[in-house]
Formats: C-alpha cells, sequence, structure tokens
C-alpha cells in the first residue's frame, strides 16, 4: 500500500507551468562579479514556476560551490520547458551555447566535451577518491551510458522516476478504496471520480500525460519480444543486456521486428492511451499549457483533479494542498483487458535522465576546468545531501540519501527497470505528444500507426548515424 503524506519538506513554491520569459540570474552565492571565472548553466526548471530561478535548493547548492570555490561563479539561465530543447540544440549549433547545458538536448558527439577522462580521475570534493565514475551507483550510471564512441557526454546529478499521485480526499468521496491494480479498475476508477465531480486525471497538451502512458503500456504490451530483441549489450558489442538497449532497439526498428503497423500490441497499447483519455483526462487538455511538474498541475493541486502523472521532484508543489495525497504506478494491463497481454507488470524504473548536464564543445580553458568542478561538487556527498533532500532528489550515487517521502515511487514492480522502453523520436518530434492526432480524433488509428512507425524509423536512423554503427541494418536506408 502506498504511504500517506499530508506536507512534504517543501522549500520552493508550488510549481506550475514554467512559461515566458528566458532569464538568467546569480547563482546566489557569492554574487562575486570580480571573480576569476564566471560560467553559465541553462536548462528547464524542473521544480517551479518561476522564471528567473530554480529555486531555494538550487541556489543554495550554488552558494556552497561558490564558497567552496571562491573564485568561479554560477550563473543559471532557466529556459521554457517547452521550448528549452529547441534554443540548446540551435545554440550548439552556432557555437553559443553556455558552459553547462541540460543533457536531454538534441546534439552530435563533436558538440560536446567527453566527461570520460575527468570520470577516470579522482574528484576532489570526495575525500580518498581514485575514480570519480565509481561514486555512482552503476545500476543507473556506467556503460549502459556510453556514447557510440564509448565516451560519456553528461553526468547525473539525481535520479528520476515518475508516477500517479492521487488526492486520498478524493478518492474517499468518490468511494474509490484503494489505488487501481488494473487497468480495467483504473477505468472503473475514473468512472466513480467523474461521477463524484472530479475530473479524474489532471492532463495538458505536453508530451509526457501521453507519453508515459502509452510507455508504461507498450513495455507490458511487447514484454514477450524482449528475449528476441535483446542482441547487443549496453556498450554496443554481441551480446545481451537483460533489456532491450537502444542498438537493440533501433535494429528491431529497421529490421521490421518492430513495425508499428504491423506489430498487433502497437496498435493495441495507442487504443488502450485513448482509452485512458476519453475515461479519465480533463476534456479540454488540449488548450492546456504543460507544466513543470505535475502533468495539468494547475487542476491537480487545485483539489479539482483526483490524479496527475509526476516525478519526484513534483512532491515539492504539494507543500501548501489542504489534503492527504499518495501515489502509485501505472496498473497493469492483465488478460482480462486484452488477450494480447501476458500479465507482465507495469514498471517505470528510477533512472538517470533526471537532472543531467553535459558541457559543450566550445566550452574551453578555465571556463572548462570549472564546469566540471562544478558537477563534481554536485554529485559529491557535500554538495548534493542537501539539495536531494530539499529538491525531491534520488541519488545517483552510492553515499547519498534520497528525499524523504519518496517511498510510493521506489517500491515494488514499478519501480524495477523495464525489458522495453520505447522512449525514441525524431529530433524534430523532440517534446511533442506523437499521439495527438488520434487521442483529438483528428487522426484515424491507421494513420496514426503510420506516423509512429516513421518517428521510430527515424528515430532509429538517427542514433545508428549518431552513433556510428556500421552493421548493414543500421546503414540501409
Amino acid at each position: 500500500m502506498p504511504n500517506r503524506h499530508s506536507r512534504p519538506w517543501a522549500i520552493t513554491a508550488a510549481t506550475a507551468a514554467c512559461l515566458g520569459l528566458v532569464a538568467a540570474c546569480s547563482g546566489g552565492g557569492n554574487g562575486d562579479s570580480d571573480a576569476a571565472v564566471t560560467i553559465t548553466l541553462a536548462g528547464p526548471n524542473q521544480w517551479n514556476n518561476q522564471a528567473d530561478s530554480f529555486g531555494e535548493p538550487w541556489e543554495d547548492l550554488v552558494a556552497r560551490f561558490e564558497k567552496a570555490e571562491p573564485d568561479i561563479h554560477v550563473e543559471t539561465t532557466v529556459l521554457p520547458l517547452a521550448s528549452f530543447g529547441d534554443t540548446l540544440s540551435t545554440q550548439l549549433a552556432a557555437g553559443t551555447a553556455p558552459d553547462l547545458i541540460f543533457a536531454q538536448t538534441s546534439h552530435t558527439p563533436d558538440q560536446i566535451t567527453p566527461l570520460t577522462d575527468y570520470l577516470d580521475k579522482p574528484n576532489p570534493y570526495v575525500e580518498g577518491n581514485e575514480r570519480w565514475l565509481d561514486i555512482f551507483d552503476e545500476n543507473y550510471f556506467g556503460d549502459a551510458q556510453r556514447n557510440g564512441a564509448g565516451d560519456f557526454e553528461s553526468v547525473p546529478l539525481n535520479l528520476v522516476i515518475a508516477g500517479v499521485f492521487y488526492n486520498e480526499d478524493a478518492f474517499a468521496k468518490a468511494g474509490v478504496e484503494e489505488p487501481p491494480a488494473t487497468f480495467d479498475e483504473l477505468i472503473t476508477a475514473c468512472g466513480k471520480l467523474s461521477d463524484a465531480g472530479y475530473t479524474p486525471m489532471a492532463m495538458d497538451n505536453g508530451s509526457l500525460g501521453a507519453g508515459w502512458i502509452s510507455e508504461s503500456i507498450y513495455a507490458m504490451l511487447l514484454d514477450k519480444y524482449a528475449d528476441d530483441w535483446d542482441v547487443f549489450a549496453t556498450d554496443g558489442t554481441p551480446g545481451t543486456s537483460g533489456s532491450v538497449s537502444q542498438k537493440s532497439q533501433a535494429r528491431a526498428i529497421l529490421t521490421g521486428e518492430l513495425d508499428a503497423e504491423k506489430t498487433p500490441e502497437v496498435a493495441e497499447a495507442v487504443e488502450l492511451t485513448k482509452k485512458v483519455y476519453d475515461a479519465c483526462a480533463t476534456p479540454n487538455w488540449s488548450g492546456i499549457a504543460s507544466s513543470a511538474s505535475f502533468v495539468g498541475a494547475d487542476e491537480f493541486l487545485a483539489g479539482d483533479a483526483a490524479m496527475a502523472w509526476g516525478t519526484n521532484f513534483a512532491t515539492d508543489a504539494l507543500g501548501d494542498v489542504s489534503w492527504d495525497w499518495s501515489s502509485f504506478g501505472f496498473p497493469t494491463v492483465t488478460k482480462d483487458t486484452t488477450p494480447l497481454s501476458t500479465d507482465a507488470p507495469a514498471r517505470f524504473g528510477a533512472a538517470a535522465g533526471g537532472t543531467s548536464y553535459m558541457i559543450p564543445s566550445t566550452t574551453s580553458d578555465e571556463e572548462l576546468d570549472a564546469a566540471v568542478k562544478f558537477l563534481q561538487f554536485a554529485t559529491s556527498p557535500e554538495g548534493s545531501q542537501d539539495w536531494l533532500a530539499a529538491s525531491g532528489g534520488i541519488p545517483s550515487t552510492v553515499d547519498a540519501e534520497p528525499a524523504p517521502g519518496l517511498e510510493d515511487l521506489m517500491a515494488g514492480e514499478w519501480a524495477e527497470k523495464r525489458r522495453i522502453n520505447l522512449t525514441g523520436r525524431s529530433a524534430a518530434s523532440a517534446g511533442k505528444n506523437l499521439l495527438e492526432g488520434y487521442l483529438l480524433g483528428s487522426k484515424t488509428l491507421d494513420e496514426q500507426l503510420a506516423s509512429l512507425e516513421g518517428e521510430w524509423t527515424t528515430w532509429a536512423q538517427e542514433t545508428a548515424e549518431k552513433s556510428g554503427w556500421t552493421e548493414d541494418w543500421a546503414t540501409q536506408k
């Protein structure tokens, strides 16, 4: 059963949409404009709705770093969640990117400074450390994160896991006694919540709601193929990895073993995603701007929606709500729902894609040294622990503790790594809802599946080219 919470350990303001101006702000530390070197870090706001600050925990992290390194000044540039990728990728191409940028930015290997050599050397902020890479939990950051050239391109400051948060008071009023464990129970619960006057599940026009629902269902229904598709180890060599690596997935797509138009489980997953939208989602979701924490944050935090998708970072936004809350993983699609199911459990898995940063290849000299030092400090026990505790963070390292209140999302099968992780999309579609047309009724199912097949194929081709794979299946257009 999920844990119950009424007041988390919030520091920052309630999280809503991160829209508006791109703004730069001081890190909040020594503020010394006469520092020997100034570096700028740019990325989306994952924690609050401020356009000029990532919040107090981040300001405190920067201040402590500047105290440890008084000759370095750090500025942070807050980018809108919906457009940070376009902004940073454009800057990368123009050679004008800041010194540290959010890792979920479309790029080519030559645009990024390889961090492999740095990770092979000691982290100066960790006493007795001989190799920076050794402080990380290898289950989340290790060989699997190397690019096609065998290099590390970014460093994770924390981990991320998503799930469904819910209003316990709304569930009680609607007669929903416990979180739904199966897909059919979810649809039934949505009906009860709607009858009780609630929007069952808050939704907006961002990519995360549809993405997390569909990807959870893909993973369950396609799990039966995992053993057949798992033909490359995480380092790209022939072998297995226990789950389908990016290279194995790209191969399955480009050889036609996975085809959105011909693999029946894909169509079933798309239809089930629409069933969730039709039964549960905010009716006018396409007109609601995406949020920085919860999907449909305003409606959920106001108590008008009973459920909302969010990450571990989202708990900070619940500090001012007047109702008790809990969370759960997306329910299992069982054989009772579709004969295409094998009763494979729903999984999400904590991953290193939370707050990860990389250094552009144009960052050099003193700025490069300073940027590396910031990443080293932010992943050291001294640098990370207070920030993790205050920002809803799960550590990527072995010597730090997760923030309190994350037990719900880190328990059971949901916290286990899924074997199929169909999150790939073309560079041109980064941040877009790939299923929007079908969910709105402007595309037929066949049209949606054709579009999806095109997206996956383009992603596989782009990934193969970027990674330098030379196998026949990877080089044929």
